[in-house]
């Protein structure tokens, strides 16, 4: 498994995928992902308000003074939770395996301009959703600008 996310295109949108196995059971995994206290540490511009069932909504705010909402759209405890955020898709699965789970995240939009920076963004917030499932304390490694380069030459795309 690679730890870097790779870029998809399919009927004109695309789809950073990103995969991480991990040593904790789905169950476990899950509730992480969707407590709302720890969500709000990992994914960005959340603002720790959440409805958790299919049509529910997800507070946002990017902390210029603009607030919206995502609508939750897939959610199969312990396996599934999707929600819509503007136009764009995030879908978190996580299958079962030997020893614990594989956590498979996606974000599927419209604009590829955005694929490197979105790409480097998610892949540090997925560093920091690993440190939270494993009860460590929380560390935003300075790692961009590598990440940035790295994503670029993968997608073969400016940041």
């Amino acid at each position: 498994m690679n730890e870097y996310g790779t870029l998809h295109e399919s009927n004109g949108r695309y789809a950073l995928r990103f995969e991480r196995f991990l040593h904790q059971n789905p169950e476990d995994v899950f509730l992480v992902i969707t407590k709302i206290s720890s969500f709000s540490q990992w994914y960005p511009f959340a603002t720790g308000e959440m409805d958790i069932r299919i049509g529910g909504k997800i507070a946002f705010d990017d902390g210029e003074g603009t607030r919206y909402e995502g609508i939750i759209t897939e959610l199969d405890k312990p396996y599934v939770f999707g929600f819509r955020e503007v136009d764009d898709l995030i879908n978190i699965s996580l299958q079962e395996e030997d020893q614990g789970c594989r956590m498979i995240f996606t974000h599927t939009f419209n604009d590829d301009s955005w694929a490197v920076n979105t790409a480097t963004g998610w892949h540090r917030c997925l560093e920091v959703l690993v440190q939270i499932i494993n009860g460590k304390p929380i560390q935003w490694n300075d790692n961009s600008a590598k990440l940035r380069e790295i994503y670029s030459d993968a997608f073969r795309m400016e940041p």
